[in-house]
């Protein structure tokens, strides 16, 4: 009877951790986080946001005890033809009834200055601020082994802007 109890706790924790997350009508799906080596400095979050309600919002900003600075960021390309990764003051539009895919070699949440290095298998705890859903705290796993989406670049060949 125990062992049951036991794992239906342990089910229910796992189902927990692997079902989306819900602000209002914001709901944060398949987030991931990885840094390019154990002693890095700077990492990445890379998720996706589904917005289920009538109106428009937007990510407008990131904070983490995990790093001393948590920035939204993107990948631009320069006259030269050089892809450079850039803060995105403006945020990320999540629009009624869609979503807006961060992901590598695209719109991503930056760590910079990491205070710990990100270990395989725990999680990071990120707060999301949105302009109409207001705040959202979400628990990140961290999963290096995670394979880039098809067509992503990689983020340690990156110049910071």
């Amino acid at each position: 009877m125990k062992l049951k109890t036991l794992f239906s706790a342990a089910t229910a924790a796992f189902m927990l951790t692997a079902a989306p997350l819900f602000a209002g009508d914001i709901m944060i799906k398949d987030a991931y986080v990885r840094s390019s080596t154990p002693t890095s400095v700077t990492g990445a979050a890379f998720l996706i946001l589904m917005n289920q309600g009538d109106a428009d919002d937007r990510l407008i900003a990131a904070t983490s005890d995990v790093a001393g600075r948590v920035e939204l960021h993107t990948h631009k390309q320069d006259a030269n033809g050089v892809m450079k990764m850039m803060e995105v003051e403006e945020g990320f539009p999540v629009p009624a009834g869609g979503m807006h895919q961060l992901k590598r070699g695209g719109d991503h949440i930056m760590f910079m200055g990491l205070t710990d290095p990100l270990v395989q298998g725990e999680e990071i705890s990120i707060t999301l601020t949105f302009e109409k859903a207001g705040e959202m705290e979400v628990k990140i796993p961290v999963d290096h082994e995670r394979k880039p989406d098809h067509g992503a670049m990689d983020h340690s060949k990156m110049n910071e802007a």
